[in-house]
């Protein structure tokens, strides 16, 4: 699996960027960022040691739901949750809605990050 490349970078340098993607005056090269973070101490935050083990988990043991995942984790659903939600919203993890369960995948476990 290729690594996730993530960039950090100010708030309103992001804004700027995304702007001039949508104008159609600057397109993205390939290998750049799709992933963005305002700064390191938030990606630190979702990429915690913690977090990073259960992308592990997830790629390894492939949980077909969340309680099956904190289970294999040793770790509270709803902390769980939490967790898994944060990460789907930056595209680190998938929440896929399969009958009446949410099953976790980890799109990555290995990260290329670029700081500007």
């Amino acid at each position: 699996m290729k690594p996730t490349v993530i960039g950090i970078m100010p708030q309103e340098q992001i804004r700027e960027r995304v702007l001039a993607i949508a104008r159609g005056s600057y397109k993205p090269k390939p290998g750049e960022p799709k992933i963005w973070f305002t700064s390191m101490k938030s990606l630190a935050e979702v990429l915690s040691d913690d977090n990073r083990a259960l992308l592990h988990v997830m790629m390894e043991t492939k949980p077909a739901s969340i309680s099956a995942l904190a289970e294999a984790t040793g770790r509270k659903p709803s902390n769980l949750s939490r967790t898994l939600k944060t990460m789907s919203n930056y595209g680190i993890v998938e929440l896929k809605r399969e009958r009446n369960q949410v099953r976790p995948v980890a799109n990555s476990t290995e990260f290329r990050i670029i700081a500007q």
